[in-house]
């Protein structure tokens, strides 16, 4: 079953895994998170790569041209200092609406 991805979290996603993976290109960054996701999360490039552009636009992400272990043309997104900066923020934001959202859902006080 193929999971929407909720708004405002593919900047923390694409983050979070250019901080586990190091420089990647859209394609990988793609097939991580379906791989993570064990097929749920199947980004399409018209969602992600506008994400990345984004990203690059507010310096949380450096693109550089490469190529792939295929030998094809492709950017490559890495995370600046900034943007390790934000996704530390993003986590932590992110972790307190899921502990309301936990609280709220058990019925809980």
């Amino acid at each position: 079953m193929k999971t929407d991805v909720l708004q405002g979290t593919l900047d923390l996603m694409v983050l979070q895994t250019l901080a586990a993976l190091g420089p990647s290109h859209g394609y990988a960054i793609a097939a991580r998170l379906e791989q993570v996701s064990r097929g749920a999360l199947q980004l399409n490039m018209g969602t992600l790569y506008p994400g990345l552009m984004r990203l690059e636009q507010r310096g949380l992400v450096n693109g550089e041209w490469g190529v792939t272990d295929n030998n094809r043309k492709a950017r490559f997104y890495a995370i600046t200092a900034a943007g390790r900066r934000q996704l530390a923020s993003e986590k932590a934001e992110w972790e307190r609406m899921t502990s309301i959202m936990d609280t709220l859902l058990r019925g809980e006080r």
